[in-house]
């Protein structure tokens, strides 16, 4: 009795690492040398592989591909058919599978539905990356990012809702500021005295 789910019809090479919980669905093809952490959701039709790590609480919806180089930390969202590179400029007929490049994914970064992360890129936690974006370059942690290529249109909290002009979560009623460029959480005694 194994500790995890492998639908009857997703292939798992020699060499994966899976963790307590995970599930893994219909179509999936997980290359070796892949680690998955605990309690992470694998939707169907994905590809994953060969040598990616993906941490506890991920969810990888149907039709992504997750290529050699990516990482993912903990509780990141993979929405719908998006899209990782690994190579900056592929041609069919030449060989570069000595040029992946690595691509970090932060803590509880949501990644929209059809967008693509162009290789080399860092994705701060707790980042959105908007339905259809492109990003050419590292994302700040909360940025809110959409277009191609992607530009930042705002901030969100640690609970993905986009902040307004008081950097209040309308959800967990967080409180932020900026500082230097960056989001950061204050506690509410510094939110009441503005300190």
């Amino acid at each position: 009795m194994s500790d995890y789910f492998v639908h009857e019809t997703a292939i798992i090479d020699d060499g994966v690492e899976i963790g307590k919980g995970t599930k893994i669905w219909h179509f999936t093809h997980i290359l070796g040398r892949c680690k998955l952490g605990k309690n992470i959701v694998v939707a169907q039709n994905v590809m994953i592989g060969p040598e990616v790590t993906i941490a506890d609480g991920c969810k990888v919806q149907n039709n992504v591909s997750l290529y050699k180089g990516i990482h993912l930390e903990e509780g990141v969202f993979c929405g719908p058919s998006c899209v990782f590179t690994n190579v900056k400029n592929p041609r069919a007929m030449i060989e570069r599978k000595d040029e992946f490049l690595e691509t970090y994914v932060g803590k509880w970064a949501t990644i929209g539905a059809n967008s693509t992360i162009i290789c080399g890129t860092k994705i701060g936690a707790y980042a959105m990356i908007g339905a259809g974006a492109v990003i050419t370059k590292d994302v700040p942690a909360h940025a809110v990012m959409a277009g191609n290529p992607a530009k930042q249109i705002g901030w969100c909290s640690h609970a993905g809702e986009i902040l307004d002009e008081t950097l209040v979560c309308k959800r967990e009623n967080r409180h932020y500021k900026l500082v230097n460029g960056e989001l950061q959480e204050i506690d509410n005694d510094q939110a009441k005295y503005g300190s």
